[in-house]
């Protein structure tokens, strides 16, 4: 192509905003999710209003959720350590 574009990091460039930009945000919806499971339809009553008691995560759900929350702080917490070495 042109001898002013870089392709090699271009395509870099375009690999981690997909991965910071889409990814770690479906991946904290994930973990929001797994903290709520949704309530089973013999549990949400027939009006559709729910249960009178909330569904909660079971100790498999909490873990996923919390792994989920680890991997996001982790990469924020890589995302500043770069920009603070390269500033």
């Amino acid at each position: 192509m042109n001898s002013w574009i870089n392709l090699n990091a271009l395509w870099k460039i375009v690999v981690v905003g997909l991965l910071a930009g889409a990814g770690l945000p479906a991946l904290f919806a994930i973990g929001l999710r797994l903290l709520s499971p949704p309530v089973a339809a013999d549990q949400a009553g027939r009006d559709g209003q729910g249960a009178a008691g909330r569904s909660t995560a079971g100790p498999v759900g909490y873990a996923l959720a919390g792994l989920c929350f680890a991997v996001v702080l982790a990469a924020i917490g890589w995302g500043i350590s770069v920009i603070v070495n390269h500033s």
